[in-house]
């Protein structure tokens, strides 16, 4: 520090013998236009597609017509209000808001000027109230302050359009062409984010896009895998193509921070908290549904963080992620909210309640959508004291008819799981034993596509087991459960149906004492991941449930998520940046064959990109099932070329290696021979070297007699 005031006075000092003044303005000091003194910012990509668009132009002004007359005493009422409706979609600018007076009148003219701080806030504003009724007699009509320039340049005289030539896009399903049959994953690390291909034969990856700074927190695909979307502090984007990532639409919201695709991925729901300006009010919340191909705002809805605090399984600031529940299957018709004694459910056709009124039940603390089918499924939970048992309803949706319901008594708490083809429902029921001191658990199985919803009853062998996890087989019959205390609980399987497909459930096997806390089947059902994640290290074990055995054992240390790729062929393992080591991903075979490995610092998501239904009809696939023979006869040649290949590649490296170390001797033997004089000096002219030639070296076989042993034989004429 001392060397450093040192320097600065001789600056000073040699400044002064100069004549050069030293107190300079550096906030004046302006480079020319291009100039970057060969410094090259590190955000530069950034800066030109991501900035926030402050004071460009009008374009963050907004002209509000059909305000109410009102004199000078009323004023400020009235600037009260709109400042309140306004400024929930965004910051307005110190003296942003102006109503014009008139001279003569001292009144207000009926229109007034607000700015935002970005151009976006200002869109969002006149999407959002364009048509606003404040009341009877007055509706807003908002226009861009830069539009009427626009208005202005009409001619006067109309003149046809000008037909532009169609430019057909990109196909945004190219990538499922591949005629590797590959998969592509996204990976986040650092400051970048890279798009893959899973190069499994060849054990590694292929590069297919990388942008560094390409969102500020997360990256999420969309459910069929068409968009990738990111988040930025003006709202969200997503992004799509067949080699590169075009941007293909924004989604304006200021400070998002939560994002949801609808299953069909025809619309896009968008979360924002915003802290009050009084600290003793809560956080507003804001939501917005846009859809995804136009970018439009189908709806909003604002309020405290406590109104969107109920159900949900994660989110933030108190907030359930997600808030709205999607349904009715990949159509997108239907979303809903569970409320305080409702559910209320919207159509997309309107964005409206569904008969104008929300769903009332008394009490309901949870819900959720079957995956295919327009019904939910609601639990109610015991009331007075057990009087009112607790209860699970299916009601048909949009007639709101219940079709099912099933009492349960002596519940504290309950779980439902939905079989991905919706053929099946398991209510995981936590029971009060008649003391209260303790509780077991037990499912109540309803068979969906059958004739009156049956239901079945399935307790554990030892009911008084935890259960640790639950997971149905996709698209299959049987499911997995977890069960019983650390550190080596049980796993058990069970089939709906029994030997002859009658309709009762069935015990498979039960895994005894596994290290295992999580279950990973993969999409097509049949093999499944046996996981011990946190405590049990990484864990992993292979489990063919058609066989009823483990095909490998095998450990990722840390690991911290496991996902199978869309088609059941591939594992991922991998380590994020919640350890501070090891952060990166393993690639397994479905069978548990290690296919490579990837270290990443700052290892942050793996997500593999999701790939749309199959459009073989059941029949088709049955039919390639099969043939399989004869399907795979193509690719089994492909894959005997590519092992052909890398044997050979092998061949090549060991031949490299073979001529490296054929070199290594030759340069050392050339180097013994030099040093030979050297030697046989130190030696005082012994010439040791060929001492080993008077040497001959003989094997020498010897013989031992352990013991010797007379036994009489008797043998018989």
């Amino acid at each position: 520090m001392a060397a450093e005031v040192m320097l600065m006075n001789e600056i000073e000092s040699t400044a002064a013998h100069m004549g050069i003044d030293m107190n300079i303005d550096f906030n004046s000091i302006q480079l020319p236009p291009g100039e970057d003194c060969g410094i090259v910012s590190d955000d530069e990509d950034v800066y030109h597609d991501d900035q926030l668009e402050f004071d460009s132009g009008f374009g963050n002004i907004i002209v509000v017509d059909n305000l109410p007359v009102v004199p000078r005493e009323k004023f400020e009422k009235l600037e009260g209000v709109i400042r309140k409706i306004y400024s929930q979609i965004g910051v307005i600018k110190e003296d942003g808001l102006w109503m014009p007076i008139d001279p003569e009148t001292r009144k207000t003219l009926g229109y007034c000027f607000i700015e935002y701080n970005t151009p976006q806030e200002a869109e969002l504003a006149k999407e959002k109230t364009n048509g606003y009724k404040l009341d009877r007699a007055h509706i807003f009509a908002v226009n861009m302050f830069d539009d009427f320039d626009k208005y202005m340049r009409v001619p006067d005289e109309w003149a046809p359009p000008e037909i532009k030539p169609y430019t057909p896009g990109e196909n945004l399903q190219k990538w499922l062409t591949d005629e590797k049959a590959r998969d592509q994953f996204v990976i986040r690390a650092s400051t970048d984010t890279e798009v893959l291909w899973n190069d499994a034969r060849q054990s590694k990856t292929e590069l297919v896009y990388k942008r560094t700074y390409w969102t500020e927190s997360f990256v999420q695909w969309s459910p069929l895998g068409t968009y990738l979307a990111t988040v930025h502090r003006q709202g969200a984007a997503v992004w799509g193509g067949a080699a590169t990532f075009n941007r293909l639409m924004r989604y304006a919201h200021p400070q998002v921070k939560l994002i949801d695709f609808s299953p069909g991925e025809k619309f896009l729901v968008t979360y924002s908290s915003h802290e009050p300006s009084n600290p003793r009010d809560e956080n507003r919340v804001v939501i917005n549904i846009f859809d995804v191909r136009t970018g439009k705002v189908m709806r909003d809805f604002k309020g405290s963080a406590d109104e969107f605090a109920i159900g949900g399984t994660g989110g933030v600031a108190g907030v359930s992620w997600p808030v709205f529940r999607w349904g009715g299957g990949k159509e997108d018709k239907y979303f809903a909210k569970l409320g305080k004694n409702m559910i209320s459910v919207y159509e997309t056709e309107t964005f409206s309640l569904i008969d104008k009124k929300s769903l009332k039940v008394e009490n309901v603390v949870d819900f959720s959508w079957s995956p295919t089918d327009p019904i939910i499924a609601l639990f109610v939970p015991e009331l007075g004291s057990g009087n009112q048992p607790a209860r699970v309803s299916l009601v048909q949706i949009p007639s709101k008819e219940e079709l099912r319901q099933k009492n349960l008594f002596s519940v504290s708490d309950c779980k439902m799981y939905w079989q991905s083809n919706g053929d099946y429902l398991a209510v995981k029921a936590d029971r009060y034993t008649k003391t209260k001191k303790s509780t077991y658990t037990g499912f109540e199985l309803f068979r969906i596509k059958e004739r009156d919803i049956p239901i079945e009853v399935l307790e554990l062998d030892n009911k008084n087991d935890k259960i640790i996890a639950f997971a149905w087989e996709p698209k299959g019959h049987r499911f997995a459960v977890i069960h019983g205390d650390n550190p080596r609980p049980d796993i058990s399987f069970y089939s709906m149906r029994t030997a002859h497909h009658m309709g009762r459930v069935s015990k498979l096997t039960t895994l005894k004492g596994k290290q295992a806390n999580a279950l990973f089947w993969s999409p097509g059902g049949r093999f499944i991941v046996l996981a011990g994640l946190k405590g049990f290290n990484g864990q992993l074990e292979f489990f063919n449930v058609d066989e009823l055995e483990t095909m490998a054992t095998a450990e990722h240390f840390m690991a911290t998520d496991i996902e199978w790729d869309p088609t059941g062929r591939y594992v991922a393992t991998s380590v994020t940046s919640v350890h501070e080591m090891e952060n990166g991903f393993n690639i397994w075979s479905f069978n548990g064959k290690l296919l490579y490995r990837i270290l990443k610092d700052h290892f942050f998501q793996f997500l593999w990109r999701p790939r749309p239904p199959s459009f073989l009809t059941p029949e088709k696939e049955e039919e390639v099932a099969r043939n399989l023979k004869k399907y795979s006869k193509k690719y089994e040649a492909e894959d005997q070329d590519v092992s052909m290949l890398l044997s050979e590649q092998d061949r090549e490296k060991r031949k490299v290696l073979k001529e490296e170390w054929d070199k290594w001797v030759s340069e050392w033997r050339r180097a013994h021979e030099e040093e030979k004089w050297e030697r046989q000096k130190l030696r005082e002219g012994e010439a040791s070297d060929e001492e080993e030639e008077e040497y001959e070296a003989k094997e020498v076989e010897v013989e031992e007699v352990l013991g010797v042993s007379e036994e009489v034989q008797s043998f018989e004429e």
